[in-house]
């Protein structure tokens, strides 16, 4: 009875150490010191002719996104982000589960549109999200994005950065880590790199390949802060045609720590 009772003990607490091994192995954010609190909020709306299809076969809207205890500021940035996205019908909701419905209501007043009665009832789809990437003392850093399709040929992939000040509970922009004058030098230390990246010479022309104003190459808002660099993505569309997808710009600290403010949440990474 007492060899019995050890293999149960044993058996047990070989599982629980299992299921301890199983939780460390769960992917989170990259998250250090300090952190704020949130949990992941979830809205789904399906068609009403979905029935019991699955997901898959039917026209949704999805949404998954943090909600941040006692950060309304960064919540309402969030939820804007959402909102305008993709704007079904081209207007704008009030909340994220009125946006959810109006995109499956669009569904319907589009196959009812005589001029589309005839076409194949193909599902339309939208899933949209916002997620954290890293927390630390005084930064947090979140990507939104998602894909929808409507109709038509395509659907279309987005995404944006946002880098929160902690502290002062705003937006940081380029303005914020970088001193007076920086656009140009910047900028010529991001085309390097960028027709580097593209296999391009320093005399070649932007002009049959890009979609850059005037030819001239340009960086946009769209950056993400990390600890070993600014990564900057432009989006299908952007600089590129469709079929070229989403292009990643990465300028690490070393190439442009002479054009950092001193005591920024960058700051933390520059060594």
């Amino acid at each position: 009875m007492l060899k019995t009772r050890l293999f149960i003990i044993a058996g047990l607490a070989l599982l629980l150490g299992a299921c301890f091994n199983n939780k460390s192995k769960i992917n989170k954010p990259d998250i250090t010191r300090d952190t704020l609190s949130y949990a992941y909020q979830n809205i789904k709306e399906r068609a009403a002719d979905c029935g019991n299809k699955p997901d898959t076969g039917c026209t949704i809207a999805k949404m998954t996104y943090p909600v941040f205890v006692s950060q309304n500021a960064l919540n309402d940035t969030i939820e804007a982000r959402l909102l305008n996205l993709f704007l079904p019908g081209n207007r704008p909701a009030n909340d994220l589960l009125t946006q959810a419905k109006n995109f499956v209501a669009d569904y319907d007043k589009f196959f009812l549109d005589k001029r589309n009665k005839k076409l194949p009832r193909i599902p339309f789809y939208s899933a949209t999200y916002t997620k954290v990437l890293r927390q630390d003392s005084s930064l947090v850093t979140l990507q939104t994005g998602g894909y929808s399709f409507a109709g038509g040929a395509h659907g279309g992939t987005l995404a944006f950065f946002i880098n929160w000040n902690t502290k002062a509970q705003k937006i940081i922009t380029l303005g914020d880590i970088f001193r007076t004058g920086y656009k140009q030098p910047l900028t010529a230390t991001a085309e390097k790199i960028f027709r580097k990246n593209e296999n391009l010479k320093d005399t070649s022309s932007l002009a049959r390949d890009y979609f850059f104003k005037n030819n001239q190459f340009a960086l946009n808002d769209n950056f993400l802060i990390t600890p070993v660099g600014i990564r900057f993505l432009f989006n299908q569309y952007e600089i590129k045609p469709y079929a070229a997808g989403t292009t990643d710009l990465f300028i690490p600290y070393s190439s442009i720590s002479n054009l950092l403010k001193p005591n920024t949440v960058v700051s933390q990474y520059i060594k």
